[in-house]
C-alpha cells in the first residue's frame, strides 16, 4: 500500500483548514500517542494523546478568546520545540488568527523588528532568561498587548501574565472560526543574511497541499516515531516535523536538546529523522575522530563496510550488479554498520536532509552503512517542499524530483523556477519584494543554479548571488567548498572569501579540542594568540584543506587562512536564526586580518 492510498491520511479537502488537519486527526485517533517529552519536573518522558492535546488546544483558545483579538490578527510564539508549540498554534488558527513564529536563539532586536513589523498583539515565550531579553526591548513591541510566559517570571511589566494564571482547569472546545484554504494562516521571516527579514504570507493551502504532496516522495505511517529538534519556527521542521505527522497520524517526540540529541536517539529510537546537513556533518565528523584514533585494520574495515553497502543499494536501486563482496555483508553489518546504526537508535527507517545541501560522500557513508538518506530542496517561500528523493529512486548527490503538483523550470542562467500551489502567497508589506521574486506568470526564482538530469532529478550546483568571482575572472561557488573543508574535525565553521581578490582565502573558527591535540604535536601553545599565526600551523592547515578540496580544479585552491578560535553565533551577529552566515558581517569584523593576508601580494 502507497501512502497516498493509506485511507488514514487526511487530505487537504477532508481538512479544510490546518486546524481542520488536526481536528479530523484527533477524532480519528482519540486515544493514539501523539506527543512524547521529557518533563523536568517529572524527571521523566511523559505522552500526550490526541484527545488531550485537544483539551489542551481548547484552554488555550480561551486564553486568546480573552484578548477580544479579530480575525487575521497576529500572535506570536517563541518556544522551543514541545506540545505547548502545538497547542498555541492550533487554538489561534481555530479562531481565525495568524501564528508568526519566533526563534528562541534570535537577537532581542531581530525579535522586535519582526513582532513590530507583523503587529503581533500576543506574544507567547517561555523562560525568564527570555524576558530579560525582551525587557531591553519592550519600548519597540508597543502592538503587542498581551505577554504571556509559560514559566512563572518576576515582573512590574502590566501586559505580562504566566500561562499558569491565565489558563483555565478545563474549557469546552469553541467553534473553529470560518476560514477559507486560501486565507492567511502563517507570516514566516527569513533569516536575513543580508538586510531585514521578510515575511512569507503562507495560507492554509499553501501548507496543506505541499504537505500532502510530500507523502508522495517521503514515505511516513501512523506507526512512525519521529524525533523533533530542529526548530518549529524553521518551515521545514514545521510541513515535515509537524503538518506530516498530523496527516498521517504518526508519533512525534521532543528532543531535550542538541547537546543530549545522541542520547535522546538511543531513548527514543525513532524510525524516521527530519535534519539539516549540519547534524549529519557532524556525526561523519565524530565517526572519523575516532577512525583516526583506531588500527589502520579498523580504518579498513570501515571503508570495506561503506563500499559493500554502497554496492548493494546502487543494486537495490536498479543501478549495479551483484558483486561477490555482497557475501561479506552480514559480517560487516555486524561489526560496523550496526553498531553505528544502534548509536541512532537501531530503528531508523530514513532519514531525511534538507535547508542546505548535503556532501555526497557524507550521504554515501550513511547509505552504505545501511540508513537511507534522502535529500529534499526547497525555500520558506515554497512552503518549503519543491523537490525530494523517494526511496525507491533514490540519487543521493541530487535533491530529487519535483513533489506531486510542483512544476520547474531552468530560468535565466539555470535558474531554478517554481511554480505551485506550495507558492507563497507574497512578502508581508513588502509588494516589491514580491513582484521581484514572482513574476506575473506565477514562477518564483529561487536564486539557485540547478540543472535536471535526464530522469528528472535536480542538481543544485550553485547560488546566483553567492558566486565569488577572483580578480582572474575565474568564478568558484563557496558553499561547495566549506562544505567539503567541514569534513575536517579540527574547523567548526569555516568561510571562503575572495571576491575580486588575486587568490581564495579561508577564515577558519577552529574544534577547540581537535586544536589541543595538534597544537601539542605540531609544539606550540594553543592557548597563546600567536600560535594562530604560526607560519608552521597555517601550513599544516592549508594542506589539510587541500586535502579535503582535491575535486575542485587547480584554481579553487586556498592561498592563505585566517585561524580564529571566537565561534560565529546568533549573539555576535555573525549567524542568522536559522544558522546561516551573516558572510558581510564576518568581513568586516576581520577586515583587517583579511587585509594582511593580501598584503605584498
Amino acid at each position: 500500500m502507497t501512502m497516498l492510498e493509506n485511507e488514514d491520511v487526511v487530505t487537504p479537502e477532508q481538512a479544510g483548514t490546518l486546524y481542520g488537519l488536526f481536528l479530523e486527526r484527533a477524532k480519528r485517533s482519540q486515544d493514539k500517542e501523539a506527543y512524547r517529552y521529557f518533563d523536568v519536573p517529572r524527571n521523566a518522558w511523559v505522552s500526550l494523546s490526541w484527545r488531550q492535546m485537544l483539551e489542551q488546544v481548547a484552554r488555550w483558545q480561551a486564553v486568546l478568546a480573552k484578548e477580544g483579538l479579530a480575525k487575521g490578527d497576529r500572535v506570536a510564539l517563541m518556544l522551543r520545540n514541545c506540545p505547548q508549540w502545538v497547542m498555541f498554534d492550533q487554538a489561534a488558527m481555530s479562531l481565525g488568527l495568524v501564528t508568526v513564529p519566533l526563534y528562541t536563539v534570535d537577537r532581542a532586536e531581530n525579535i522586535a523588528y519582526i513582532v513590530n513589523d507583523s503587529g503581533a498583539k500576543v506574544l507567547l515565550f517561555e523562560t525568564a532568561d527570555q524576558w530579560k531579553e525582551l525587557s531591553g526591548v519592550l519600548g519597540q513591541m508597543a502592538c503587542v498587548q498581551r505577554f504571556i510566559s509559560l514559566d512563572e517570571v518576576e515582573s512590574d511589566e502590566p501586559r505580562l501574565i504566566s500561562a499558569a494564571k491565565c489558563l483555565p482547569p478545563s474549557a469546552t472546545l469553541q467553534a473553529a472560526m470560518p476560514c477559507k484554504i486560501d486565507e492567511l494562516a502563517s507570516i514566516i521571516y527569513t533569516s536575513g543574511t543580508t538586510g531585514k527579514p521578510k515575511g512569507v504570507m503562507l495560507s492554509h493551502n499553501n501548507m496543506l497541499s505541499n504537505t500532502h504532496a510530500a507523502l508522495g516522495t517521503f514515505v511516513v505511517y501512523g506507526s512512525d516515531l519521529m524525533l523533533s529538534f530542529l526548530p518549529l519556527s524553521h518551515t521545514f521542521e514545521r510541513t515535515c516535523g509537524y503538518y506530516l505527522q498530523v496527516m498521517t497520524g504518526a508519533t512525534v517526540a521532543y528532543a531535550r536538546s542538541i547537546p543530549l540529541l545522541s542520547e535522546d536517539l538511543q531513548i527514543i529510537k525513532p524510525t524516521i529523522l527530519i535534519s539539516v546537513p549540519r547534524i549529519y556533518e557532524r556525526i561523519h565528523s565524530a565517526i572519523n575522530a575516532k577512525l583516526e584514533e583506531g588500527s589502520p585494520l579498523k580504518h579498513k574495515l570501515f571503508n570495506l563496510a561503506v563500499d559493500v553497502g554502497w554496492a548493494r543499494f546502487l543494486r537495490e536501486q536498479g543501478r549495479g550488479g551483484w558483486k561477490l563482496s555482497f557475501l561479506l555483508w552480514p559480517i560487516l553489518k555486524k561489526l560496523v554498520a550496526q553498531k553505528i546504526m544502534d548509536r541512532l537508535g537501531g530503528r531508523m527507517r530514513t532519514a531525511v536532509s534538507g535547508g542546505a545541501a548535503l556532501a555526497p560522500d557524507i550521504a554515501r557513508m550513511f547509505v552504505g552503512l545501511g540508513l537511507p538518506v534522502v535529500q529534499g530542496y526547497g525555500l520558506t517561500e515554497t512552503s518549503p517542499i519543491v523537490t525530494g528523493n523517494h526511496l525507491d529512486n533514490n540519487f543521493p548527490d541530487s535533491v530529487g524530483q519535483p513533489v506531486r503538483g510542483v512544476q520547474i523550470k531552468l530560468g535565466e542562467q539555470n535558474a531554478l523556477l517554481v511554480k505551485g500551489p506550495n507558492v507563497m502567497m507574497g512578502y508581508w508589506n513588502n509588494p516589491e519584494a514580491t513582484r521581484a521574486l514572482i513574476d506575473a506568470d506565477g514562477w518564483l526564482n529561487t536564486g539557485d543554479i540547478a540543472r535536471i538530469s535526464a530522469t528528472g532529478h535536480v542538481y543544485i550546483t550553485g547560488r546566483l548571488k553567492e558566486i565569488i568571482v577572483l580578480a582572474n575572472g575565474e568564478k568558484l561557488p563557496p558553499a561547495d567548498m566549506e562544505a567539503v573543508i567541514l569534513h575536517d574535525p579540527l574547523i567548526d565553521q569555516v568561510m571562503i572569501y575572495g571576491e575580486g581578490r588575486p587568490y581564495l582565502i579561508a577564515l577558519a573558527v577552529l574544534n577547540p579540542t581537535v586544536w589541543l591535540e595538534i597544537a601539542a604535536k605540531i609544539g606550540v601553545r594553543p592557548d597563546m594568540p600567536e600560535s594562530l599565526t604560526d607560519t608552521n600551523v597555517e601550513a599544516k592547515v592549508l594542506r589539510r584543506i587541500a586535502r579535503n578540496m582535491k575535486s575542485f580544479p587547480g584554481y579553487a585552491r586556498v592561498h592563505r587562512v585566517l585561524l580564529l578560535n571566537e565561534p560565529w553565533t546568533i549573539d555576535n551577529g555573525m549567524l542568522t536564526p536559522k544558522l546561516s552566515l551573516k558572510r558581510d558581517k564576518v568581513v568586516a569584523k576581520y577586515s583587517a586580518e583579511i587585509e594582511q593576508l593580501y598584503k605584498g601580494h
